[in-house]
């Protein structure tokens, strides 16, 4: 006998449409080094779409592997709704690898497009001629990409290709068990190894730590996610705000003390998460300026 209870599968587009019809008007914030870039969950949603149909129009399908050599930005979090949403796998690429274990992962994980912030273009583009399998790159901001040209693989700039693509987006009906997100470990024996993560162990991740024994994550909150998105998918902190309606601030590249005291200061942020050696960082800032967090 089976329940009669409401059943559908447990998906991140049911995290990401609910957070766009629920919460249209929570924000993410980018720190960039111009200043802030600020947009809603309404208008990140309609761009994902955007993202989703300019991935399709490169030949992306679902189960392809699209890779990102991002920060934490808010191409990075299109990205991350875009691309599972659409049935394909996110792959976030490690920026510290080795350049070795960084041409291993790609070429394993058979990455077809990486979207690659224009900052560190350069720590990619020194193994373009040892990647197989990429097809395009597509380029986050209007840094110098000529280093990836001439590798047999497309260039393309990210805000060009939104540009000329529709808002809408056919989504599809996913399995639950289907790959949404991969990674590879990094500091062990031999080559990095691939974890592949389901769209139901992402979406059950960001439940728990919207639980009262985690986060307790609800729209009144502005959380700072410093773990970067490549780690273990920032620890799933990137499904649970979207999940409950909370504002988000994303560093970009500043993971240093006076940064993340900065934006600890001026936004209002509820609640961070990071490794110790940022949090040191913050410390010893706050130390060799007598200045206090703002709590």
């Amino acid at each position: 006998m089976l329940g009669t209870m409401q059943d559908f599968p447990l998906t991140i587009r049911m995290i990401f449409e609910y957070g766009r019809r629920a919460y249209p008007d929570s924000k993410v914030f980018t720190m960039t080094p111009e200043g802030y870039q600020e947009i809603s969950y309404s208008g990140l949603a309609e761009r994902a779409g955007k993202l989703a149909n300019a991935l399709a129009g490169l030949g992306i399908k679902e189960s392809d592997r699209v890779g990102t050599f991002c920060w934490n930005n808010q191409a990075h979090m299109e990205a991350y709704m875009a691309v599972p949403c659409m049935g394909a796998v996110l792959h976030t690429l490690n920026l510290r690898l080795f350049p070795e274990q960084l041409v291993f992962v790609t070429n394993d994980a058979d990455d077809k497009v990486i979207i690659v912030d224009d900052t560190v273009l350069p720590l990619l583009a020194r193994v373009a001629s040892q990647l197989k399998t990429v097809e395009a790159y597509v380029v986050v901001g209007q840094g110098d990409a000529s280093a990836l040209e001439g590798h047999g693989a497309q260039v393309l700039r990210y805000e060009e290709l939104l540009a000329g693509a529709e808002s809408d987006y056919d989504w599809p009906d996913l399995d639950e068990r289907a790959a949404a997100a991969m990674c590879y470990t990094s500091g062990t024996t031999g080559d990095p190894k691939g974890v592949v993560y389901s769209h139901r162990s992402s979406v059950l991740h960001s439940m728990g730590i919207n639980s009262g024994a985690v986060l307790g994550l609800n729209e009144h909150d502005v959380l700072l996610p410093v773990v970067p998105m490549f780690h273990a998918n920032a620890w799933a902190i990137t499904f649970a705000v979207p999940a409950a309606g909370a504002g988000l601030v994303m560093p970009g590249a500043g993971m240093d003390g006076k940064s993340i005291f900065e934006l600890l200061d001026g936004e209002q942020v509820s609640a961070a998460a990071a490794v110790p050696t940022v949090w040191l960082g913050l410390l010893q800032y706050l130390a060799d300026n007598d200045l206090k967090l703002p709590y």
